[in-house]
């Protein structure tokens, strides 16, 4: 069976569990090297639980354990100088870079009159700077290459709107806007630039405290709860559904799309 990122290398953020692990493990069964980072410790604000160091080594062991060579480490995506660092060791090792998946992020429930500064300044910091500092710690490695592409984790909340979110709605809103500007300037490199919008994930962010905390901010407008229906009869997404998307994007089969965003929601963006 052939591979379609057969000798290529894809560097992949937020790796330790959920999407970011189905996205990696899924490059490396199609033949890619992966470079890849988490933060894998707990997060301030955030009501799910934490992805934890043991999770970042279960990837790291479901990679190599394809045959494929991974180096993957324990870092934050807003430590711009670390994730450039990571890359660069990483091409040295592996000998080029070909896919970039700007996919961390974090998520804090919260009304509009609750939210704190904190949680604005967090998940901004996350959502959109590491998203940043993701494409330019490896874009200059595709440049090199020869092309290559890119693709970013927005969210329903990206195209529509979350409600009861106005921090993540603002930074998914960001991610969709950075991505259609790197399209354009990227483009004479041959780097494709495209986005992606899940809907509900069944990932661990739904963890913890998580539905509880979205029940509970529902209640103080209930009709916004309607907002997110699908189409479909079965709106539940995998992370296997991401990991298919996001491998057609890094692979040569949509060579002619960019600046696109792309939803994966059941629907729900146009209801």
């Amino acid at each position: 069976m052939s591979q379609r990122l057969q000798g290529k290398v894809v560097f992949v953020t937020g790796v330790a569990r959920g999407q970011g692990r189905a996205i990696a493990v899924r490059a490396a069964r199609e033949g890619a090297d992966v470079i890849g980072v988490d933060v894998a410790d707990h997060l301030p604000g955030v009501p799910y639980d934490s992805a934890t160091l043991e999770d970042l080594k279960e990837t790291r062991s479901l990679v190599e354990a394809t045959g494929r060579r991974a180096l993957i480490e324990q870092g934050d995506v807003r430590d711009l100088g670390f994730m450039t660092s990571l890359v660069d060791r990483g091409v040295e090792e592996f000998g080029r870079l070909d896919g970039i998946v700007a996919n961390a992020g974090i998520c804090i429930p919260n009304t509009w009159d609750a939210t704190t500064p904190e949680e604005f300044r967090d998940t901004m910091d996350i959502n959109v700077t590491g998203v940043w500092h993701t494409v330019m710690a490896g874009a200059k490695h595709l440049v090199d290459a020869g092309g290559g592409s890119i693709v970013m984790t927005s969210s329903y909340a990206g195209v529509k709107i979350q409600p009861f979110m106005v921090p993540y709605t603002a930074s998914k809103h960001a991610v969709t806007g950075m991505a259609r500007a790197f399209a354009a300037e990227l483009g004479k490199h041959n780097i494709r630039v495209n986005s992606i919008h899940p809907g509900a994930v069944e990932t661990p962010m739904g963890s913890g405290d998580m539905q509880q905390r979205i029940a509970q901010v529902e209640e103080t407008n209930p009709p916004l709860g309607l907002m997110a229906t699908a189409f479909l009869p079965d709106r539940r997404i995998d992370v296997d559904d991401i990991a298919d998307l996001v491998l057609f994007l890094v692979s040569d089969d949509s060579k002619k799309i960019t600046s696109e965003h792309i939803s994966i929601d059941a629907g729900a963006h146009s209801y």
